[in-house]
């Protein structure tokens, strides 16, 4: 008999629209790694989000040790043992790190807190798994990697045997990542069970024993690692075979879209600058990739570029004009199209529908307005393209409210609203973060395309296989300076390592504007 810690069987739920999950039955073992795949939208964080108790199954049953239990909210879970890092941070972003971590396990003593302890342990755990963070640091401004690191430190501090990760490599760099996967492994040969939500092939190949495929909320099947390849369980996600090489034609640079000239700015966490007299071009039909290691001054750069936030130095120009001192609007109106690292915090209202969160960067052209009023068949129309061409999955069409839709399809949907308005420069900073097999070779083929029509792509990746698959030219940023200009058909997965970890760096002083 096989020894399983959970059984989920035959779990249905059921939302306004859509059968999330229907009639799905998942047995994990007790110390295994256990993957769980899918699509965008295919019922996997609302599978585990049932067993965490954040929603209750219409139909089905739990058992833990072989015994059916009654998971009514997460104090039942985590009373069981189980313990949830969700996809989207469920953190108080006025909380500082130790006090999210403690948070509802609060140490007292006679009705006092009392946080010595718990800060001793905090910094043990963080020390042990690598996952080194500020206790005292307020989490609305540390760097979105940082607050993952947090989500996981939370579930570590709880000790749970049954540890869910949503997602929990979304954010991370290669390095964080590589740290991670030995982490879990640890975890596994201490007995502890896991379950494990990723759209990276390579991680499952890498880390998981055994996988279960969802697909639009049905069980598909669950294989041994051992015996399966990536392009098999690609071909049971998405029911086709997905090309992993991004293929385009060589570049043909044309006239310079983006200038930014030794250019400062400012960090939020010290009073140094976190980005130091940094300069290059972007030419039309060129894409290239900003490298680096997170932390090293490519969220201030892209902050001061966008207009969320400011230079302390340098100038910026797009086509032609200087924007440095340009509000976010201005910035967009004269071409520039912005896919935003922290989808929830910059790219969407949470509480507008799917297509009020559409048109936020053209509800003002007269298409779709007319003396000041929104033309609401007109908004319809326009977003129901989009839906239907970027395949943006949610049970009430453009009428959903965007909390309530998947991680993935949120961030579909602001890629197609980046990508379908007028633009002569994109800047996407981790735009395939959270995005299934499939959904990440119809994006990259988004972005050639639109280098290929003569526009600039600026990408800022964290995911080495895409920083050499889809850009033209590689900058690598490390401690907010450019220390390395590389090509990548010449150089190394290594080598560009080398040069986001300081340990190389080129002599940019002569050429720092070379194509």
């Amino acid at each position: 008999m096989e020894d399983y810690i959970i059984e989920m069987l035959n779990i249905t739920k059921e939302f306004p629209g859509v059968v999330a999950n229907d009639n799905v039955t998942l047995r994990l073992r007790r110390g295994e790694i256990h993957a769980l795949l899918g699509e965008n939208g295919a019922g996997k964080s609302t599978l585990m989000s049932v067993l965490f108790g954040l929603y209750q199954a219409e139909k089905g049953e739990i058992r833990k040790n072989g015994q059916p239990v009654q998971i009514n909210n997460p104090n039942d879970a985590t009373a069981l043992g189980i313990g949830m890092v969700h996809q989207h941070f469920k953190l108080v972003e006025i909380f500082t790190v130790l006090e999210n971590i403690i948070l509802g396990v609060e140490p007292t003593q006679r009705g006092f807190l009392q946080t010595r302890e718990a800060h001793k342990k905090l910094l043990e755990l963080s020390e042990k798994y690598g996952l080194r963070v500020n206790p005292d640091a307020i989490i609305e401004k540390i760097s979105v990697g940082m607050q993952q690191r947090v989500e996981i430190l939370k579930m570590l501090f709880r000790d749970s045997e049954i540890l869910i990760f949503d997602e929990p490599t979304a954010v991370l760099t290669p390095q964080e990542i590589d740290e991670l996967m030995n982490i879990m492994r640890n975890f596994a040969k201490e007995g502890k069970s896991i379950l494990f939500i990723t759209h990276k092939l390579n991680e499952i190949m890498s880390v998981a024993d055994r996988c279960t495929v969802l697909w639009k909320g049905k069980c598909i099947g669950t294989v041994d690692i051992k015996d399966t390849t990536k392009e098999e369980l690609s071909r049971m996600m998405v029911g086709r075979d997905v090309t992993f090489k991004v293929e385009k034609k060589e570049k043909e640079p044309g006239e310079v879209v983006l200038s930014v000239k030794n250019m400062s700015a400012p960090s939020a966490h010290h009073k140094n600058n976190a980005v130091n007299n940094v300069s290059f071009d972007v030419r039309a039909g060129e894409i290239v990739c900003l490298a680096g290691i997170d932390g090293n001054g490519q969220n201030e750069f892209v902050e001061a570029l966008t207009g969320l936030g400011k230079t302390s130095a340098g100038t910026i120009e797009l086509c032609g004009k200087n924007i440095t001192k340009l509000n976010i609007r201005k910035r967009s109106k004269i071409g520039m199209s912005h896919i935003p690292e922290d989808r929830h915090r910059y790219g969407l209202v949470l509480d507008y529908t799917l297509e009020e969160n559409l048109v936020l960067q053209r509800y003002w052209e007269p298409e779709l307005q007319n003396k000041g009023f929104i033309r609401k068949n007109k908004v319809r129309e326009y977003a129901e393209r989009l839906i239907d061409q970027y395949d943006v999955r949610s049970g009430r069409g453009p009428v959903t409210l965007m909390r309530s839709m998947s991680g993935g399809n949120q961030q579909k949907a602001i890629i197609a609203r980046e990508l379908d308005k007028e633009h002569k420069l994109i800047v996407a900073v981790q735009p395939t973060r959270g995005l299934d097999v499939g959904a990440i070779e119809y994006v990259h083929k988004q972005l050639v395309a639109s280098r290929d029509a003569g526009n600039a792509v600026l990408l800022v990746s964290l995911e080495l296989d895409e920083v050499m698959n889809v850009s033209d030219r590689i900058l690598v940023m490390y401690e907010g300076e450019i220390v390395g200009e590389l090509n990548p058909e010449t150089t190394t997965v290594e080598e560009l390592g080398l040069y986001m970890s300081g340990a190389k760096r080129d002599d940019l002083k002569e050429n720092k504007n070379a194509v």
